[in-house]
């Protein structure tokens, strides 16, 4: 057998047992719980390309912000164009170095997941992207147990993204999805601002 009937044999066989996999999934019913986490850039970026996925079939998607604050992003800017797609909620008050006030800091995640759950439970959205909420989680400033049952009570029509690094190990057995990025190289580890761009 040449290389090339080799080569067509497995495709073959692949696509069979692809096809087998496809014709078994099923549909839940409900929309998905994904988590992108991991100390790698790109969690949020990711989300924002699945939002990007969600408007291309004319869905209707809920952005709250946790963590970033009010500074001026490419992706804020970019997303107003879509205004009545899109909702956005820019709830935090930046990094929790800046604003050194854990109850200041409880109280902002506190009123973000407050709007999160009223999002999630109208029944109005496709998708709803929780940003940078592990990181509220990670600092106590949430409890993991409400968050869940936030996500459960969730709308059937609506699927839900969490970002931000260390999520909880309760919140990734809940969850249908979770992919980690893990970082290789960074540039700001080797002296480099951040970008406009490519990092906001």
């Amino acid at each position: 057998m040449t290389t090339e009937q080799t080569h067509s044999e497995r495709m073959k066989a692949l696509q069979a047992e692809q096809k087998k996999k496809t014709s078994e999934a099923r549909d839940p019913g409900r929309g998905l719980v994904l988590v992108h986490t991991g100390n790698g850039k790109g969690k949020s970026s990711s989300a924002f390309g699945v939002i990007i996925r969600a408007l291309g079939w004319k869905q209707k998607v809920g952005i709250v912000q946790f963590i970033k604050g009010k500074w001026i992003t490419g992706e804020k800017q970019f997303f107003m164009n879509f205004k009545d797609q899109v909702d956005w909620h820019t709830m935090g008050e930046g990094f929790t170095w800046d604003t050194q006030d854990r109850e200041r800091d409880i109280a902002a995640a506190e009123s973000a997941f407050s709007k999160a759950c009223s999002m999630m439970q109208s029944g109005d959205y496709d998708l709803v992207v929780l940003d940078e909420i592990n990181i509220a989680l990670r600092y106590d400033y949430l409890d993991i147990q409400a968050v869940i049952d936030g996500l459960k009570a969730r709308s059937d029509r609506t699927s839900v993204i969490l970002t931000g690094r260390d999520a909880r190990p309760e919140l990734c057995d809940y969850a249908d999805l979770v992919s980690e990025m893990t970082e290789v190289k960074h540039p700001f580890k080797a002296g480099i601002k951040a970008q406009r761009g490519i990092d906001f």
